[in-house]
């Protein structure tokens, strides 16, 4: 069986990225830097084989980022809110210094990676978990043999790591998610595999020509 490749990548940076504020599901658009980053993201995909499709969140940040990204391509975007970012409920637009503050006790929960805390109003990490996981094996089933495009979220690409790499979702994070970074993942009958993560080669050369 020919593996289906996916290529998954951040969006760009945002002010809230730059703050370390907690974007979840409220809408927050690319800053400067995020805009240039997507411009490198795009010069590198010129190099990268043909895609059969992209997809991405329908969160402006993420969205921004795929137009950007794939002005080149005659494809469209397709917007998929299944692989939008985690909501995150009474944290959303909070640092973490703030969420401790006002929330101590739901903190501790979050810090703590517990699977079925919902943030009050937002949703666990275990009903996350299986949101990505899903819309994942539905594409892959979907493009089996081809290369597939999507444009994503931090919390998104936690979860799809910790899925190819069979780590428990209450385990603290050990692994870079940059934003615009770009990572590859097979999936075949063994299975998902990761080839390449956290890649940011395509970053440095491309934004020294740009800014």
């Amino acid at each position: 069986m020919t593996p289906t490749r996916f290529c998954i990548v951040r969006h760009g940076e945002t002010d809230w990225n730059a703050e370390k504020r907690l974007q979840g599901q409220i809408d927050i658009a690319l800053n400067a830097a995020g805009q240039a980053q997507a411009m490198a993201i795009r010069a590198h995909l010129k190099k990268a084989p043909a895609f059969a499709a992209v997809y991405s969140s329908d969160l402006a940040r993420a969205w921004h980022t795929a137009e950007i990204a794939t002005a080149d391509m005659e494809l469209a975007v397709l917007p998929t809110p299944t692989f939008r970012e985690r909501h995150y409920g009474t944290h959303q637009g909070l640092t973490s210094a703030e969420a401790a503050h006002a929330h101590p006790a739901m903190y501790r929960l979050h810090q703590a990676r517990d699977l079925h805390y919902a943030y009050d109003s937002g949703e666990s990490l275990a009903a996350f978990a299986a949101r990505i996981q899903d819309g994942l094996g539905a594409l892959a089933e979907q493009h089996r043999g081809q290369a597939v495009l999507i444009f994503t979220h931090g919390g998104v690409l936690d979860i799809i790591y910790r899925l190819a790499t069979q780590r428990p979702l209450d385990t603290p994070r050990d692994f870079p998610i940059p934003n615009a970074a770009i990572n590859w993942l097979n999936h075949s009958n063994a299975g998902w595999l990761i080839t390449l993560w956290g890649d940011q080669t395509h970053l440095k050369q491309t934004l020294d020509e740009l800014l």
